[in-house]
């Protein structure tokens, strides 16, 4: 394959391509860079902003595909430093006009909301050409967070197998076991059978340098794993523990929440990971372990709606 051929834009051998990739949405343009190796191999697609709020992805993304060369590419490598543009713009997670979560709203609609049309573009136009999907996420503006990734685990032997590997050469310490099947990493690998990671690192809104420097360094760690670009680093990376089951805690009342926990925590059985109060500093609920675990990420935000995510933590006795 000389040329290669996306959504009608073509990258010859040893080229890069810096395009604009629509859905036929007003406001929702995604910058993309294409690159074309000098030799055939693996289409790689790497993502950034499928949460609009979440910034260090998107720089980090921005850098390899600036520094990335063509001329030492084995393969392809498809580069969107900002998936959801609109929600970018707006400072949201969502995509503005619908309140669509990219990150749960797959395969979309082709004739659908804006959202919707985003989610089936993917699966329709981007995801058949991919080999492999590296999405890159981080804490949202209420959402303190431990470098964590996650890896399909029911998408059967091969995708997981193929995920699980790879997740494993990132400097990245704790790697979820997932169910999730309508996610935009999460439906490639169980619908279309494409293994990816979706990566958190970095949170509350801040883009630090140290976040974009080892996200930049997991990027260049998996192109290098699955055989796409060279990198010349022998440094090790963190230790691994893989948690085959995560508790999701969502609160039952509306109140404000004070949290008593802190990202990377250890928690046993029975701890206070925060409490709900009303606006006469009445305790409504106490939330506690519910077994032994290790702290993901937590809300840190006061206000709280009822069904809104406060804990996340991986069991213990689930963990390898």
């Amino acid at each position: 394959m000389k040329v290669w051929t996306i959504c009608g834009q073509a990258v010859a051998c040893g080229e890069k391509k810096q395009i604009m990739l629509t859905a036929d949405i007003a406001g929702c343009e995604m910058p993309a860079v294409m690159i074309k190796g000098m030799k055939p191999g693996k289409t790689v697609l790497i993502t950034a902003a499928v949460h609009g709020d979440e910034y260090p992805g998107i720089i980090a993304a921005i850098r390899a595909a600036n520094e990335i060369d063509p001329a030492a590419v084995t393969g392809q490598i498809l580069i969107i430093p900002c998936v959801n543009t609109a929600g970018f713009w707006a400072g949201s997670r969502y995509v503005p006009s619908d309140g669509v979560n990219l990150n749960a709203n797959y395969p979309g609609k082709a004739d659908g909301t804006a959202g919707e049309r985003i989610a089936d573009f993917f699966v329709r136009d981007i995801f058949p050409q991919t080999d492999f999907i590296i999405d890159l996420h981080s804490g949202s503006a209420m959402e303190p967070l431990t470098p964590c990734l996650f890896f399909p685990d029911t998408a059967g032997d091969v995708v997981r197998q193929a995920a699980k590997a790879a997740a494993c050469i990132t400097d990245i310490p704790y790697l979820i076991a997932s169910t999730a099947t309508t996610g935009h990493y999460s439906y490639a690998a169980s619908a279309l059978k494409i293994p990816g990671l979706l990566l958190e690192r970095g949170h509350s809104g801040l883009c630090e340098d140290s976040w974009v420097e080892a996200y930049y360094r997991d990027i260049r760690l998996l192109l290098r794993h699955l055989a796409v670009y060279p990198y010349d680093d022998n440094k090790a990376v963190c230790p691994k523990k893989v948690f085959h089951k995560t508790i999701y805690l969502s609160a039952v009342h509306a109140g404000l929440w004070f949290p008593a926990i802190t990202a990377n925590a250890a928690v046993k059985e029975g701890d206070l990971l925060g409490r709900m109060e009303d606006f006469f500093g009445n305790t409504i609920a106490e939330y506690r372990a519910q077994a032994d675990g290790t702290v993901f990420y937590y809300r840190g935000g006061l206000a709280v709606k009822q069904g809104q995510e406060l804990v996340a933590y991986g069991l213990e006795r689930y963990a390898e």
